[in-house]
């Protein structure tokens, strides 16, 4: 029988922010808090490289890819359209996940530190499932140290991957 393993503080501070503004259907009866430790993810999701995902602070608002959030409205919809020039290429295709995440947070970082405003992350649509890595690359980019570089995300166009890849704006660096 599988031990099941407890939540680590991260994970019971991201979980806490995520219900913070929830209530029950009816007043008085909320159940007491859970206890029980939550189940593990199957061993082939856990990346092989330990990489630290911290909560989202709560004063940074979770990225939206159906509309914006920290970005007026007319440079979300220019990001949407694909009209923003893309400065550089990131091909995840073939990479296990731990490598892809690993890889993506360099990626972002160095297209940051260059300068470059909008980048393409091709994860591929998958075989199954809709594909793993093209439904992990959102979640990390919401985690850090991503979130702290990207502004904003969309589906990239068909003639850019369609679903199988994503336009990301990233921040601009600070002194620029």
């Amino acid at each position: 029988m599988r031990r099941q393993r407890g939540l680590t503080p991260e994970e019971r501070a991201l979980w806490h922010h995520a219900v913070r503004d929830t209530a029950p259907l009816r007043a008085g009866e909320a159940p007491p808090p859970v206890t029980a430790p939550a189940a593990s993810p199957p061993p082939h999701s856990q990346p092989a490289v330990p990489v630290r995902s911290r909560p989202l602070p709560p004063t940074a608002r979770a990225l939206d890819p159906s509309g914006p959030v920290d970005l007026d409205r007319r440079s979300w919809l220019r990001l949407r359209r694909g009209s923003y020039p893309i400065d550089a290429r990131l091909d995840l295709h073939g990479m296990t996940q731990a490598e892809a995440h690993v890889r993506l947070a360099v990626f972002l970082a160095g297209a940051q530190a260059r300068g470059n405003r909008c980048v393409l992350v091709i994860t591929g649509r998958g075989l199954r499932h809709g594909g793993t890595l093209r439904a992990m690359t959102p979640r990390w980019l919401e985690t850090e140290p991503n979130r702290g570089l990207v502004l904003s995300f969309a589906q990239a166009r068909l003639q850019h991957g369609g679903e199988g890849a994503l336009y990301v704006l990233l921040r601009r660096r600070a002194g620029r």
